[in-house]
């Protein structure tokens, strides 16, 4: 039977980031202070997470689900690639106004390319942190065209503070940004398409600006969305445990786990994929037990049929799972 498993992370550096990966979350980096995602999971090209330890070391994430399609998936093991790529950001800096296709439009710009529907879960926040989800009400195509031609843009964005704990469901189609002092998880499909609307008129280490997606972000942008508010937390409990349901859509399910005492998660024949957000534990299946910490994403292949997690004091877990 097929262990929990922990995955090297895949580190980028981009000019938003900053230090936290490391300092916060304890992932290999290094000197430079430009850590902006730390890819837990991820089976996109040649971003392809390795098994870290034990006896599949070095595994590839695609690697597993061609050798053990049902012990990994259940019965979700008719696909050919991992459905959700599964991040740590860190934002020290605003990251460009940007928008993803949904899935019809993502593959008439790339036949390889998935939507992007994702999900944000705050682990950190400085107080003025502010994010941008979604647009003002009544914002149409050319009130955007006409912000961006006059510089007027954030008069049409809807700009809203963050704390620890918020979550913000970021369907295909909105228009977003992060804003400096956020420290995050997010939960996404696999995919790295992504169009710039607006990158604040920032150049590059040469003294360019990066490339800016005007035509394809506006032919993306859903403008009958609005904005975009932190969900609201629905709280449920099986026999023995009480937890939230953060999301639920097409793509992805995000629980939320508090606990001080040792509890179950329930499986179903198909994969989780737990994100440690504070404090330290066990993570127990019949196929073995791993420690997890702050930071720490455990992929609990199908065929496990009990997921124990045992604290060592209190812990908060992400549950995450394709419907």
């Amino acid at each position: 039977m097929l262990p929990p498993l922990v995955f090297e992370p895949l580190l980028k550096r981009i000019r938003w980031g900053g230090r936290r990966l490391g300092s916060h979350l304890q992932k290999p980096i290094g000197a430079g202070d430009d850590y902006a995602e730390s890819w837990e999971l991820a089976d996109h090209g040649n971003d392809q997470s390795r098994v870290l330890g034990g006896p599949l070391a070095d595994t590839t994430l695609r690697q597993l689900m061609q050798s053990h399609p049902h012990e990994l998936l259940g019965r979700q093991s008719g696909l050919t690639q991992f459905p959700l790529l599964i991040k740590f950001l860190d934002a020290n800096d605003w990251l460009s106004l940007q928008v993803h296709p949904d899935d019809e439009l993502a593959r008439q710009f790339d036949p390889h390319e998935n939507g992007k529907t994702e999900a944000w879960v705050i682990l950190d926040a400085q107080p003025e942190s502010r994010i941008c989800a979604g647009l003002k009400p009544g914002v149409d195509a050319a009130a955007l065209r006409q912000g961006l031609q006059t510089g007027d843009i954030e008069e049409l964005l809807h700009l809203i503070p963050v704390k620890p704990g918020d979550c913000v469901f970021v369907p295909a189609g909105t228009v977003h940004a992060l804003g400096p002092g956020i420290l995050l998880a997010e939960i996404q499909q696999q995919s790295n398409l992504t169009f710039r609307l607006h990158d604040w008129g920032r150049v590059d280490a040469d003294g360019q600006p990066r490339e800016i997606h005007v035509e394809q972000s506006i032919e993306c942008t859903d403008f009958n969305r609005g904005p975009v508010s932190p969900v609201t937390p629905i709280t449920l409990s099986d026999q023995t445990h009480v937890f939230e349901d953060l999301i639920r859509c097409p793509y992805f399910v995000v629980r939320r786990h508090r606990a001080l005492e040792p509890f179950e998660i329930v499986m179903s024949e198909q994969f989780r994929i737990l994100m440690f957000l504070e404090g330290t534990a066990v993570v127990k299946t019949p196929g073995g037990a791993i420690p997890a910490r702050l930071g720490t994403t455990v992929l609990i292949p199908a065929e496990s049929n009990r997921v124990e997690i045992v604290p060592n004091g209190r812990v908060q877990v992400l549950e995450i799972l394709c419907p």
